[in-house]
């Protein structure tokens, strides 16, 4: 068994981007429970922030979540380079911005639309719900069509 010493400003439950963080796993792999913030993500977020990778995340105060949430929300003024973003030249405004939580959703279905309403390939697909890059169809992903090959009864 092991001795488990709680601080008074421990948190169970911290909200980020709308998202609810558990407070007792460590801040680098909670911060990836928000959608459009992975391992790496939070890794480098982390070190621009000064906030060491063993923490528990309810252990951060008040103003180091607030640095965490200025951090993701302005990358370019933290000098997170631009490949490391994952909206970069957006179709319309041509800027290169790091989308969070609810607008990752957003921008995707704008860009299905997209892509179904101008009727390229890759947008017809998505409206007959068949498979985009490439991948093979004979023998896959039937979801609920027959499968194998049927025999003939009788004589």
């Amino acid at each position: 068994m092991s001795l488990v010493i709680q601080e008074e400003n421990f948190r169970e439950l911290l909200r980020l981007f709308n998202t609810n963080i558990e407070g007792r796993r460590s801040v680098l792999y909670a911060m990836t429970a928000v959608k459009g913030v992975g391992r790496r993500m939070a890794g480098i977020v982390l070190k621009k922030a000064e906030i060491p990778l063993t923490k528990r995340a309810g252990e951060l105060s008040e103003e180091q979540l607030n640095k965490l949430q200025d951090i993701i929300s302005n990358p370019e003024k933290y000098k997170i380079p631009a490949w490391f973003l994952n909206r970069r030249r957006d179709w319309k405004t041509n800027a290169t911005e790091h989308l969070v939580a609810n607008a990752v959703d957003m921008y995707l279905r704008d860009d299905l639309e997209r892509l179904k309403k101008i009727k390229s390939e890759r947008g017809l697909r998505h409206m007959w719900g068949l498979r985009v890059r490439g991948q093979h169809t004979k023998t896959t992903g039937r979801r609920g069509k027959t499968v194998g090959v049927s025999k003939k009864r009788g004589g």
